[in-house]
């Protein structure tokens, strides 16, 4: 199965229209406000309304209620739900729509967390910083997915460059790849040639889930 591509991060329609165009299998809309990537519900719409309907649109929460995370996924049409902060492993258990976990990651000890999640769960591993949720840009112990790879849909986020994530697809086979900061001019602005290159990598050793890339 080809390795997919997740752009996450994307605040504005020109970053969202270039990763359709160069390939990305989803984008990922951050709506935690405390982020430098946030977005609202209602800038999300005007972006994913734009874009194909074959392109997986994945709202981004931290610690958010349920009501808020279904009324948003209603407004926006997203295809997924990614849970970043403390929720609890049964949160959203009855969602009439895919949810991934995210799961920070410092130390081996972190990986036991997972032993909640049924099997065949899509999980995304990132990187632990203490008070952050995610990109920071920052790798964590690639060693350590050798135990979990197989017993679930691992997608490796953190600290992921167009320099790295061939070694990544290559050495570990994930089911996807997450990438914000690794591809970005600043928080939210993303880099089309970096953005390009990145996904140009995967494709190369993990496969291709488009005829082209453009």
């Amino acid at each position: 199965m080809p390795v997919h591509v997740k752009i996450c991060g994307i605040t504005r329609p020109i970053d969202a229209l270039a990763a359709e165009r160069f390939g990305a299998d989803a984008l990922g809309f951050v709506f935690h406000p405390e982020s430098p990537r946030y977005i609202s519900p209602e800038d999300a719409r005007i972006i994913c309304r734009v874009l194909s309907p074959f392109l997986a649109r994945v709202g981004v929460f931290v610690n958010r209620s349920e009501a808020f995370v279904t009324e948003t996924v209603r407004q926006c049409g997203l295809s997924a739900v990614q849970l970043s902060g403390d929720e609890p492993a049964a949160f959203l258990t009855d969602a009439p729509f895919p949810v991934i976990r995210a799961v920070r990651i410092g130390q081996k000890e972190d990986l036991r967390v997972l032993a909640a999640y049924p099997p065949g769960s899509t999980i995304v591993l990132d990187s632990f910083a203490p008070g952050s949720y995610g990109g920071t840009g920052v790798p964590f112990d690639w060693d350590l997915l050798g135990e979990v790879i197989g017993a679930h849909r691992i997608i490796i986020a953190g600290g992921l460059t167009p320099q790295n994530v061939g070694t990544a697809v290559r050495c570990f086979r994930p089911f996807g790849i997450d990438v914000s900061s690794g591809v970005e001019e600043g928080p939210g602005i993303k880099d089309h040639i970096k953005m390009r290159r990145f996904i140009q990598t995967v494709r190369r050793y993990g496969g291709n889930t488009h005829d082209e890339i453009s």
